[in-house]
């Protein structure tokens, strides 16, 4: 047990030390450059981490490797779980029908999608496959982190995933605003979008939610409603990663047998509760906004700086996991894999960004 009498001391130094690191990380994510980036704490958190991993991981006292797992697996479940008080249910009706059918199609198709890709085509291990199916179809790097856990897959395969959403994000910052200026936005017919039709594209097709934030930034003259439709689409597909591992989790159970890991008692459900938990912060948090709306403007400040905080500190302990992730990862595990990785992230990317614009024409053209 990590906290055990004899363990207890060096799992906390070990805590301590993934803790800096994340809080390095965090302040070099907060410099100007590295934010026009849209890079989060997060990717630079697990940048470090593999850095540490493949240099100086044998100038650290081996007892730490306790702190360092709890980190990466303890903290990461407690960070998920108020990941929730980032979402509102009133955020996902406020995008309509629309925003919810993309967010839907988009996140599951493209799972399947990647997943399918990824084993059948480029025979990748089920796990490296998933988790980069996970990362592009939700959240990037929050997703992978909230389904490592879930498949039981190594570190280094979680670092895989996490590098195929920090590629082809950062391409999809660049490659939007050029869509929109010079297809999307002075053609007509069905190669033009409104702005919040854009917005939807934008928020139910990229990775990261700090990358989607940061492609209406980039397009001169964007409206607020396009900003607005892409975070809360983009949202509404965070918020779709609790169900999401719950179907992964009853899939695995009833998968057990083709390996022949069933018990007497028959097949063990596998219940990822962490994300039960996180749909009830979010529960909470849609209750929090109710009451903030009508509630006495100083009190509605002073609660909505305390959530502020915890989302200041979620962040942090994410950063934290990730860092941990990344101090697991060694670049000899890495052998064998070749360009697959790639290669199917590419495929997936692909159908995000044709795909996923079809998708948004016809839901918005249609309905």
């Amino acid at each position: 047990m990590p906290f055990s009498p004899e363990k207890r001391k060096d799992t906390i130094s070990g805590i301590i030390f993934v803790a800096i690191i994340a809080a390095g990380a965090t302040y070099i994510a907060s410099l100007a450059p590295v934010q026009s980036l849209g890079l989060s704490p997060l990717v630079i958190g697990i940048v470090i981490g593999i850095f540490y991993a493949n240099t100086l991981h044998n100038h650290i006292p081996a007892p730490w490797e306790s702190g360092i797992t709890f980190s990466g697996k303890k903290i990461l479940r407690f960070a998920i779980v108020f990941y929730g008080f980032r979402i509102t249910f009133q955020q996902i009706a406020d995008v309509g029908i629309e925003g919810f059918l993309v967010s839907l199609i988009m996140l599951s198709s493209t799972f399947i999608l990647g997943t399918w890709v990824g084993q059948k085509m480029f025979g990748m291990d089920r796990d490296t496959s998933m988790l980069s199916a996970s990362g592009a179809s939700v959240c990037g790097a929050a997703a992978v982190l909230a389904t490592e856990p879930v498949l039981k897959a190594e570190e280094h395969k979680a670092a895989i995933a996490v590098s195929m959403v920090v590629l082809f994000g950062t391409i999809s910052m660049f490659l939007y605003p050029v869509l929109y200026a010079v297809i999307i936005e002075p053609a007509t017919g069905w190669l033009h979008m409104d702005p919040q039709a854009f917005g939807i594209y934008v928020g139910g097709t990229i990775h990261e939610v700090a990358q989607v934030v940061a492609v209406p930034a980039s397009i001169p003259g964007a409206s607020e409603e396009m900003a607005n439709a892409a975070v809360i689409v983009k949202m509404t597909r965070v918020i779709m990663i609790a169900p999401m591992l719950i179907v992964l989790g009853v899939y695995l159970s009833y998968t057990q047998r083709n390996n022949g890991t069933e018990n007497s008692d028959g097949i063990k459900l596998v219940i990822p509760w962490f994300a039960v938990y996180f749909i009830a912060m979010a529960g909470v948090n849609s209750l929090i906004l109710s009451y903030t709306s009508t509630a006495p403007e100083a009190i509605a400040a002073s609660i909505n700086g305390a959530i502020g905080i915890v989302n200041e500190i979620d962040t942090f302990l994410l950063t934290m996991a990730m860092t941990a992730l990344g101090m697991g990862t060694r670049f000899a595990k890495f052998k064998g894999l070749g360009m697959a990785p790639v290669y199917s992230a590419l495929i997936m990317f692909i159908w995000l960004v044709v795909g996923g614009f079809a998708v948004v024409q016809i839901i918005t053209k249609v309905l």
